[in-house]
């Protein structure tokens, strides 16, 4: 199953595992079971400390067939695999081994503890595809918590091996959680946001936690590359920085494929999300995940930043890098389909319509692009650009006219998302030529028609552009005093990774200026 480099690498990672495995199949005669069976085998080669055992699957049975489960000796709750962890799950697959083998998990030590005190009964279900990039930090998520409460149970189900139970479920997204047979939350989830969710009395203990700390000289507003380059550049100034961010690695988690940030060839969105937060450790930064900021009010000495769970951070200077977010269609039926149909990832979401009848909504660089990656897995692609010609770049034209599953619609304005109650079933348009209305019949919309600054909350604390952009100065300074941002949240033109870096460090070098002038003495 594995080939000889990817058997040396896992031999390699498994060296460190320090407590016997067992690894338990429940298998048949099906092809999907023998290229499970071989997976297993090369894993039991692997370790010395690594027990492999199979029993005959039943239909109807208490288990999925093919799945295993991965225990400590004496432990049934162990996390479970049903379909083939390969691709980009591979990774999850190994550090299930590892924590189970003994090999502790980077987590801070408190929330293993928040874990470990959970109680109450949780078995999590999490469908994926093999080719969702933001499938394995939820698989991972839920396997740790289930390797450390026995209470908690984790599966990750494979969608196209399950197709009855994606169509019963009626899953047109992954990845999709269902806890205790319930629906529990779709799209990418931190650990730490799963253990909000189940867990009452987090969110109040962390208001309390973050309402004690003192005032920074830096408090930065957003995890993203921005954030991230302006916590770097502020905490090797020696001052106190922090960094209060709803979701760390921002919009970059949701991309799957960077190959233009200057030094780096190529990597995917995730992993650079990574990179970005290990960096930032490196320094004395003080990082406050899943804080969603509500308003921002300047004083005369201190700016504080008031947060959604009641808390409030104060600051001598603030950096704003809220960034930006798909935006939305902005028709009926749009939310009402959101997950049972209309989607925005196509890398994660395609695998689910494969065979089926899609749409695209952008002809800029990111429609055209997921036109070309759906059209290799699904039947049809209708792809609507509202003006009268394509904005992509011209390689990327030419691939998409080559296409023989793929329709380009010109000066087509999308006017409603329309679905049978449960999911999708057509869309809605209007030549913008003729005036005429129409309707294409199909089973899934993936928007791509840019994004929308992250700013909302600002309106009224200081300037904003025509377009809800924050206004800034070369140096990144606000039209507040004190208060500088950065990213795709501001003016500054070209919403790209290494510019939004660029500007972060930019707005930080601003802010340790502005820390120097205001403490002068007269």
């Amino acid at each position: 199953m594995l080939d000889a480099s990817l058997k040396a690498q896992l031999a390699a990672y498994l060296q460190r595992i320090s407590q016997p495995v067992e690894v338990s199949a429940v298998l048949d005669d099906g092809e999907a079971s023998r290229d499970m069976r071989a997976l297993l085998q090369d894993i039991a080669e692997a370790s010395p400390l690594i027990r492999l055992s199979e029993t005959q699957g039943q239909p109807g049975g208490p288990n999925r067939v093919p799945s295993f489960a991965i225990n400590a000796p004496g432990r049934t709750n162990g996390p479970r695999f049903a379909g083939l962890p390969m691709g980009h799950e591979f990774t999850s697959l190994v550090l299930a081994l590892l924590q189970v083998g003994g090999y502790p998990p980077k987590v801070e030590q408190d929330v293993l503890e928040q874990i470990r005190a959970l109680d109450q009964d949780l078995d999590f279900e999490v469908y994926v595809s093999l080719t969702c990039h933001n499938c394995p930090d939820v698989v991972q998520a839920l396997n740790l918590m289930a390797v450390q409460n026995p209470r908690i149970k984790a599966t990750m189900v494979e969608g196209s091996l399950f197709q009855q139970e994606i169509e019963e479920r009626q899953i047109m997204g992954v990845p999709t959680i269902f806890l205790n047979g319930t629906m529990f939350g779709s799209g990418r989830m931190s650990l730490e946001e799963i253990l909000a969710k189940v867990d009452a009395n987090g969110t109040e203990r962390e208001a309390r936690k973050i309402a004690a700390k003192d005032p920074f000289d830096v408090l930065i507003v957003g995890g993203g590359p921005a954030g991230a380059a302006a916590a770097v550049y502020a905490a090797r100034k020696g001052i106190r920085t922090g960094i209060a961010s709803e979701r760390f690695g921002g919009q970059v988690l949701d991309t799957l494929g960077i190959e233009n940030f200057v030094s780096i060839k190529e990597t995917e969105g995730p992993k650079f999300a990574l990179a970005l937060e290990e960096h930032v450790r490196h320094y004395d930064v003080d990082i406050m995940n899943l804080q969603r900021a509500k308003a921002l009010k300047p004083g005369a000495d201190l700016i504080e930043i008031e947060l959604d769970n009641g808390a409030s951070l104060k600051a001598r200077s603030v950096i704003l890098s809220t960034g930006a977010r798909w935006r939305p269609l902005g028709v009926p039926g749009e939310q009402q389909y959101k997950n049972k149909g209309v989607a925005y990832c196509p890398h994660c979401d395609g695998p689910l319509f494969k065979g089926k009848r899609v749409a695209v909504i952008g002809g800029g660089n990111s429609g055209v692009e997921a036109a070309i990656d759906l059209a290799g897995i699904v039947g049809h692609v209708t792809l609507l650009e509202f003006a009268d010609q394509l904005r992509a770049d011209a390689v990327l034209q030419r691939k998409l006219h080559s296409l023989p599953n793929v329709t380009v619609l010109m000066n087509a304005q999308t006017t409603e998302v329309t679905g049978d109650g449960q999911k999708v079933n057509g869309l809605s348009y209007k030549d913008r030529v003729s005036g005429e209305s129409r309707h294409v019949e199909l089973e899934g919309v993936f928007v791509q028609i840019g994004l929308v600054p992250n700013t909302e909350w600002l309106k009224g604390a200081l300037e904003l552009s025509r377009h809800g952009e924050i206004i800034v100065d070369a140096k990144g300074q606000t039209s507040v005093p004190g208060v500088f941002a950065a990213g795709d949240a501001t003016t500054v033109p070209y919403k790209q990774i290494i510019i939004a870096a660029g500007e972060g460090a930019k707005a930080a070098l601003g802010a340790f200026d502005h820390l120097i002038r205001s403490s002068a003495p007269a």
